[in-house]
C-alpha cells in the first residue's frame, strides 16, 4: 500500500514539474518586457471617474508618475509601467488607465502609497475576432496594503510601486 502512494507522489510531482516546464514557471526567470499594443479606441475615450479635490498640496496631478507592475500568470511574465494620471496603455491583453496616484507626507504615519486605476481584460481568445475588453476593477490599489483592495482576475495582476510626487519642504 505505501508502495503505491509513493508511486503516485513521484508521478504526480513529475507531472506538476513537466507543466510548469511547458508553462515556463520557473519562479527565478527573469523579468522579460511584454510588447506594448494600440490601446482601444473606446477604452482612451472614455472619461475619467471625478475623484474630487484630493490635490490640496503637493506635485499637482497631471506631473504625478506611477509606476505600475503587472504580470501574466500563465507565462509568469511582469512588467513595470509608468503611467501619468490619464493616460492608458495596453500590454498583451490587459489594459491599465490611471486616474490618479497619491502617497502620505513624510510627516504623516502610516506612510502609504496609492493608485486609481481601472483594469480592462481582452475574453476574446480567437486573434481573428475583434477584441472585446470587460473592465474587472476599478477602484484603489494601495502598496502597503495589498489585500485592501485586489485585482481578482485568473490570469493578470496589477499592483502598485511606486507614486512620484513630492510635498512642499521636501528635497
Amino acid at each position: 500500500m505505501r508502495l503505491a502512494a509513493a508511486g503516485r507522489r513521484a508521478g504526480l510531482a513529475a507531472a506538476t514539474a513537466l507543466l510548469l516546464t511547458a508553462c515556463n514557471g520557473d519562479a527565478d526567470a527573469p523579468e522579460a518586457e511584454a510588447e506594448e499594443e494600440q490601446v482601444p479606441e473606446e477604452l482612451a475615450s472614455e472619461p475619467l471617474p471625478d475623484l474630487g479635490d484630493i490635490e490640496a498640496i503637493g506635485t499637482p496631478m497631471e506631473e504625478r508618475v506611477a509606476t505600475l507592475g503587472v504580470i501574466n500568470k500563465r507565462n509568469n511574465i511582469s512588467q513595470d509601467i509608468e503611467l501619468s494620471p490619464g493616460d492608458t496603455r495596453r500590454v498583451d491583453d490587459v489594459v491599465v488607465r490611471l486616474s490618479a496616484c497619491e502617497r502620505t507626507a513624510p510627516w504623516e504615519s502610516p506612510s502609504e502609497t496609492g493608485a486609481f486605476v481601472q483594469v480592462f481584460v481582452n475574453e476574446v481568445r480567437d486573434p481573428e475576432e475583434e477584441p472585446e475588453f470587460t473592465r474587472i476593477f476599478s477602484g484603489w490599489l494601495f502598496k502597503n496594503s495589498p489585500s485592501l483592495n485586489v485585482v481578482e482576475h485568473p490570469i493578470y495582476d496589477v499592483w502598485v510601486k511606486d507614486c512620484a510626487m513630492s510635498f512642499p519642504g521636501e528635497e
